[in-house]
């Protein structure tokens, strides 16, 4: 179990490195547009989670906070949970990312949450929400001005 932990963040780091250092490049924008970028930590998710369903399933259908700390206790439960964030917080990274490029926000404004979501996933998600609603005031805002401009 500890050289799948070890090497399941290489599973996401090419993608969160391509994401946050060379956002602009062709290549990147290419790769990340694919949805299968995050399909590889899923997979191995799925390979570590199926055969222990039937320890798994009651723990997660009826959680406590003790039994859920029994199951990340363990090397497998600590292993499943590290590679069930590696696999999540990319999705949305890559959400991030690929929403960031659509609404023309810059990648030196981008790139540091994309830091956060990689370290601290909901951080990182809830401030690229808070970006993304500010972007859109500053939009709207311009545009009135515009229109009222056109008017006069």
């Amino acid at each position: 179990m500890q050289t799948i932990f070890s090497l399941s963040s290489l599973l996401v780091l090419p993608f969160w490195l391509l994401m946050i250092f060379v956002p602009r490049w062709h290549w990147t924008q290419r790769i990340m547009q694919s949805p299968l970028v995050a399909a590889a930590p899923a997979l191995l998710y799925a390979i570590l989670v199926i055969p222990q369903a039937g320890t798994l399933l009651p723990a997660l259908m009826h959680p406590t906070l003790a039994s859920v700390a029994a199951l990340l206790a363990t090397p497998t439960g600590a292993t499943i949970g590290w590679i069930h964030f590696l696999a999540f917080d990319l999705f949305v990274g890559r959400w991030i990312y690929l929403d960031s490029q659509e609404s023309g926000i810059t990648a030196w404004i981008v790139s540091p949450i994309l830091f956060l979501t990689l370290m601290f996933g909901p951080l990182g998600f809830i401030s690229y929400l808070s970006l993304r609603a500010g972007y859109a005031a500053i939009r709207r805002s311009g545009s009135v001005r515009r229109r009222e401009s056109a008017v006069s």
